[in-house]
């Protein structure tokens, strides 16, 4: 169940130049941590936790106070994001590395959370794998993830405009399930709900896109500007789904709290 993403070098590169403004527009990141960290029911003892793609670090420092007697890592396939998240002081230690080849050691960890970093994974049954290694028993991996659906708006909009991929593109909620259900850690929680973001102007979301590190990864992307011509034309194909509230953006998020057992 492996799909096309970008290569890994090219998701670091844009989110580390993304590092300096990523907190200015993390409006849905900050949304969807803080419900992932509420999901937590945590009975044992957290004396090591690390934040898998903890970018700037902001859940880190929300882990450290949470967790304020344990040890605390962040690591980041994005080294401009370690550096943010180091000079606020987020953990312990910082790790550049990546979640379907994890540099920790085997039974080191109590929890493993990751808040919308393993979409950008094409192997997610490696990176099970892998929360399982490092994982001590009854450990626990908290994750959020997109899943398709995903900016269904901004994705329409753009087929009226041409054939060229302009959205990023996700594995399906299914494929969460069933390769969940297959791995070797137990399912405390697993769900799909739909987090929809409202914004005056067209131009708001793909600022915020840019400026998270966010924008179009997808191999064979369009490269260089779009025209003046073809971003009038999604304006307008955008504008028929304006609602009360303003142009919806719609992010289909997975959440899932998995055990290792003992």
């Amino acid at each position: 169940m492996n799909y096309c993403l970008p290569d890994k070098q090219l998701v670091a590169q844009s989110f580390s130049k993304a590092a300096s403004t990523y907190d200015s527009v993390a409006h849905l990141q900050r949304l969807v941590g803080e419900q992932l960290l509420a999901q937590l029911v945590i009975q044992q003892p957290i004396t090591q936790w690390v934040d898998l793609g903890a970018g700037t670090g902001f859940f880190s420092r929300q882990l450290q106070q949470q967790f304020p007697q344990a040890t605390g890592t962040c690591l980041d396939l994005a080294f401009g994001m370690l550096q943010q998240a180091k000079a606020r002081r987020s953990a312990h230690y910082y790790i550049a590395g990546d979640a379907e080849n994890l540099p920790l050691a085997v039974n080191s960890t109590d929890l493993l959370f990751s808040s919308l970093a393993l979409q950008w994974c094409s192997d997610f049954s490696k990176v099970l794998s892998e929360a399982a290694k490092v994982l001590k028993p009854n450990g626990i991996f908290a994750f959020s993830s997109l899943c398709t659906g995903t900016l269904h708006e901004l994705k329409h909009s753009w087929q009226q405009v041409d054939n060229a991929v302009h959205v990023n593109q996700f594995r399906q909620f299914s494929d969460y399930q069933h390769l969940c259900q297959n791995s070797c850690l137990s399912i405390v929680q697993l769900e799909q709900r739909a987090h929809v973001l409202h914004y005056p102007q067209l131009r708001g979301l793909t600022h915020e896109l840019k400026y998270l590190g966010a924008n179009n990864l997808n191999r064979g992307r369009k490269t260089g500007l779009s025209s003046r011509q073809d971003l009038l034309a999604l304006t307008q194909a955008y504008e028929k789904f304006r609602q009360p509230q303003g142009l919806p953006a719609t992010w289909q998020i997975v959440y899932g709290v998995l055990r290792k057992e003992g």
